[in-house]
Order: C-alpha cells, then structure tokens, then sequence
C-alpha cells in the first residue's frame, strides 16, 4: 500500500532542521520501501503492509523522535485518499492560483461545534470547507494576514493540523 507521511513543522522558519536523506533513511529503518520525498518540508511518500493510520504516525513519530531528536506530529494518508482530496475538493473552481488554495490534514475528523466555529469565522478573503478529516481553505489575499496565520486551527479550535498547499498536494499524488 502506498502512503503519504506529512510531518508537521519540519525545515519550516529554521526549526527541526534536517536532512532529506537522512529523514528517508528513518523511513527505511522501519521497513518501508520505495522511500521518497517532496521538497525540504516533511513530505514523504513510502510503500507499507496495510495497517491503520493511527499506529503508522505512531510508529512514524517514536522513530524520528529516536533518531532524530525531534518531536513532531505526523499524519498519514494514503494514497488513494490523498487522490480523493484532489478530485473532491469543495472549493474546486474558487481559485487559479495554487499557492493561495491549502489543505490542513487532521487526524480526525472535525467535531460539528468547530466546523461551525471556522465557518462563522471565514470571510470574503478566507473561504473554508470542511470534508472528512481534511479543511480546505482558499486564502484570497494570500497567508501573512489570514486566520490560519495567526494559528486559528491550533488555538481556537485546538486541533492538530498540517498544511500544504494546492501545488504540493497535487506534486504528492503525481509520486
């Protein structure tokens, strides 16, 4: 089975720097095969045996945590679902520009009570959809003064999420 590894806030600002290979290689030190990566920024992409999402990130995050001495969330999706994002966005058709459309992978799905807390908080410029354990947000007038930016997921709503962009997701699923 093929998966996707999204690691949250590695090479980002100059925290929890580390290398690509050396990254690819804890992958591999678990058993996971055709090991690859997509930009400096904590996506990797591996072949597994099937096994649930929770005890892969756990697996995933006690082995960089070992190996590495970094302590960062990970959420795993695989393939197929990361292509169903693609051809399932909500907001398809909202934005030409790939860079201002992100996904905020979830770990689980957003309790009813969030979902309507990020909806009364989305505006002209910060258009937002919930779908399964994925939030899709169309940033109009770009990242720097946007909600997202001032940390909305983690303190309002107090979930774990990482962000990619449109381009990103889309790079992923062509691996």
């Amino acid at each position: 089975m093929r998966y996707v590894a999204f690691l949250r806030g590695i090479n980002v600002g100059g925290n929890n720097m580390v290398g690509t290979e050396r990254l690819r290689g804890v992958f591999s030190s678990l058993g996971f095969e055709d090991v690859k990566s997509y930009i400096n920024s904590g996506n990797i992409v591996f072949d597994s045996r099937r096994q649930a999402d929770d005890k892969l990130s756990s697996r995933i995050h006690d082995a960089v945590k070992n190996e590495l001495e970094i302590d960062v969330s990970i959420v795993v999706r695989t393939m197929d679902e990361i292509e169903d994002v693609i051809g399932n966005n909500p907001l398809d058709g909202e934005f030409d520009d790939d860079k201002k459309m992100n996904v905020f992978f979830l770990i689980e799905e957003l309790p009813k009570e969030k979902e309507r807390l990020l909806m009364e908080n989305s505006s002209e410029g910060e258009q937002f959809a919930v779908r399964g354990r994925e939030i899709f947000c169309h940033l109009k007038n770009g990242f720097a003064n946007s909600l997202i930016a001032k940390g909305f997921i983690e303190k309002k709503l107090k979930v774990m999420a990482t962000a990619r962009n449109w381009r990103t997701v889309k790079k992923i699923a062509e691996m």
